[in-house]
């Protein structure tokens, strides 16, 4: 093998092309970035960046030398096609990439309304850009409403009060974050959230969003609700104020609040959709492969011969759990990335079968999970309490062990992570 391309520039490009070189890969190492910067992580964005405790630069996962010193070749651009039989990789201009084995790292992109994020105010929360954005909308001051009470929602719901900011989050599910952590845990994350000043509404949806544009003469139904993690038509409309619509985005309309399925009309002036995000696979589409929720691998990462994937984007078949997953957590990655790199170099060596494992900080408080949470799986704290603000907690599910939980308790996870393991 003389030439190997990861495509992609997140956590598990940089995992791929650094095991590469670890493991004795000589050959030419091309890892094609679709940001004109240095790759970056991800999860402070919607933390320490987004608060101003760092600079952006500060997310860079390595300095320019160090791809240099281990001879890989970044590519500035956006994988437009893949020709599989032809071995292939053509950019969005057309550039050809020709390899002997590809990685395909392209993580994934913000799910969005169906309309409306064409107004000023509307934001999602992906890369550099974005957050500038937000930041400068936070420092503008004002209401801030976001739609979707998962991960990336709550945590910068927990940003944005501890500047001082109006906050409401809308979740059409029964507690935030249920489907990572469940419906019990899932309440005291409301709670730590209410008891800081959130407005946090449950068990509600979003008809559409409002503009300043008045008769603009947009329709309220192309706007869209956010039902969990879909984004479906909408009917509502919104007390005499523009409803988000095409007339209204050409004359550069701004966002003045949401629209709610059960008829009232929450004031923003500033909106974060985080409804949860679909894997980058469109430039694959005619490429043969395999594509479901993401690129469809098996247990070693294979969707082709001398064609892996990993990271956000890849689906693959977990050998601890005997079913097809896609995890988008930082770890996984990491840890995803390393396994294809080594079984496109040797050969299938290393099925690539992970215990998952997440966190999340807000405000002051450190939720982490080892483990998988099925539909079903019941959650029971085994250590500790909430109203001690540290506890464990046990998830079951048919007399099983499934998953750990900490909230402020890392030192206490490490035994029930061997008992996971064991």
């Amino acid at each position: 093998m003389d030439s190997v391309v990861i495509v992609g520039g997140g956590a598990a490009g940089l995992a791929a092309v650094e095991t590469l070189r670890s493991e004795g890969y000589a050959g030419a190492l091309t890892m094609v970035c679709d940001e004109p910067e240095l790759p970056y992580d991800r999860p402070p964005l919607s933390k320490q960046v987004l608060t101003g405790a760092w600079d952006p630069e500060r997310t860079r996962f390595r300095e320019a030398g160090h791809y240099a010193d281990l001879g890989i070749r970044l590519v500035r651009g956006r994988a437009g096609a893949l020709d599989a039989d032809g071995k292939t990789v053509y950019l969005s201009d057309g550039y050809p990439l020709r390899f002997d084995g590809l990685i395909i790292a392209t993580g994934v992109r913000p799910r969005r309304l169906p309309a409306g994020h064409e107004l000023a105010g509307v934001h999602v929360l992906r890369d550099h850009p974005d957050v500038a954005a937000l930041r400068a909308a936070f420092a503008a001051g004002g209401r801030v409403v976001i739609v979707g009470g998962g991960f990336l929602g709550m945590e910068v719901a927990a940003a944005a009060r501890g500047l001082g900011l109006d906050v409401t989050v809308i979740e059409p599910l029964a507690q935030p974050m249920i489907r990572q952590v469940g419906p019990a845990i899932g309440a005291e994350v409301a709670r730590l959230h209410r008891e800081r000043g959130v407005d946090l509404r449950t068990g509600i949806g979003v008809a559409h969003l409002i503009s300043d544009d008045i008769g603009s003469g947009g329709d309220p139904a192309a706007a869209g609700a956010a039902t969990g993690d879909r984004a479906t038509a909408g009917t509502a409309r919104g007390n005499g104020a523009a409803e988000v619509g095409t007339a209204a985005n050409a004359k550069g309309a701004t966002v003045t609040g949401v629209a709610l399925t059960d008829g009232s009309v929450v004031p923003a002036e500033c909106v974060l959709v985080a409804i949860g995000a679909v894997p980058a696979t469109d430039w694959l589409a005619a490429s043969g492969l395999a594509l479901g929720d993401g690129v469809e691998c098996d247990e070693f990462c294979r969707a082709a011969p001398g064609i892996y994937a990993a990271g956000d984007v890849a689906s693959w078949v977990n050998p601890r759990y005997q079913r097809r997953m896609r995890v988008e957590h930082r770890m996984n990655a990491t840890e995803q990335g390393a396994a294809a790199a080594v079984n496109l170099l040797k050969g299938d060596v290393q099925p690539f079968a992970p215990l998952p494992y997440f966190w999340s900080d807000q405000y002051n408080v450190k939720i982490q999970v080892h483990g998988d949470l099925p539909d079903g799986a019941e959650a029971a704290i085994e250590e500790g309490s909430p109203a001690d603000g540290k506890f464990v907690a046990l998830y079951r599910k048919d007399g099983a062990t499934t998953a750990v939980l900490g909230w402020n308790s890392p030192a206490r996870l490490i035994r029930y992570r061997k008992l996971l393991l064991g």
